[in-house]
């Protein structure tokens, strides 16, 4: 597996000390930078692409929720910061984690192991050779599963279930990513938490899709037209 890039962001040093320590004691981990100055780190990422940057929130100048939304391409995202109350506000963000100082070794490792488990999600929707099929991890085991072959998803905050005829997985996926990757093969929502490939659909009525294998699964109102309109 190649390295997981990572950039951090703190105002105060040993914080930074820290960060450096534990990313040494991981494999595939590469901390390119350290920055206490939050413009310097700014200048650095919009011309250096990195997998994850690791921000300190209150900070002068610019915070760390500033700094994020000012990335033209935004990587990963963990915020390791000394508040909670910014976790909403984090999580709106779509990012990996949210850590309060202090944070020992281990949910820094869990931390980590999310961030690598995102970009090989992303990787494989990226590079999808004419199979068209994803890998992920679920249950720490990795998995490949055809796209035709999942007859919906589910959402539940930052992870979704996807559901095969022979199997559902829990993955660590915003519902949101998915339907935006995969939306030109054929996936279209149906309802705030669900997803459905649109030819395993077998008819609708004002509250329901059901499916050619006898499934039924909600229709949120709002979603009726845009279906509508998908299957002519």
């Amino acid at each position: 597996m190649a390295n997981l890039t990572v950039v951090n962001v703190d105002d105060e040093y040993p914080a930074l000390q820290l960060v450096k320590q534990y990313c040494s004691q991981l494999e595939d981990v590469e901390l390119l930078a350290s920055f206490q100055n939050p413009e310097e780190a700014l200048d650095f990422l919009k011309v250096n692409k990195v997998d994850l940057v690791i921000f300190d929130i209150n900070m002068p100048r610019i915070n760390g929720v500033e700094l994020l939304q000012q990335l033209p391409d935004r990587p990963l995202c963990i915020f390791l910061t000394l508040e909670s109350k910014y976790a909403v506000k984090a999580f709106e963000l779509d990012v990996v984690h949210y850590l309060v100082k202090p944070v020992d070794f281990e949910t820094f490792k869990k931390a980590i192991n999310k961030a690598k488990d995102f970009l090989q999600f992303k990787s494989s929707a990226n590079n999808r050779n004419q199979e068209d099929y994803i890998m992920f991890k679920s249950n720490y085991v990795m998995n490949k599963v055809f796209l035709k072959d999942i007859l919906w998803i589910q959402g539940f905050g930052e992870y979704i279930m996807l559901m095969t005829p022979l199997k559902k997985y829990m993955i660590l996926e915003r519902m949101s990513n998915f339907e935006e990757k995969f939306h030109d093969f054929g996936f279209i929502r149906i309802h705030k938490s669900y997803i459905v490939l649109s030819e395993h659909i077998n008819s609708y009525d004002s509250g329901s899709v059901y499916l050619k294998n006898g499934e039924q699964l909600p229709l949120g109102r709002t979603y009726k037209k845009t279906l509508k309109e998908h299957l002519g």
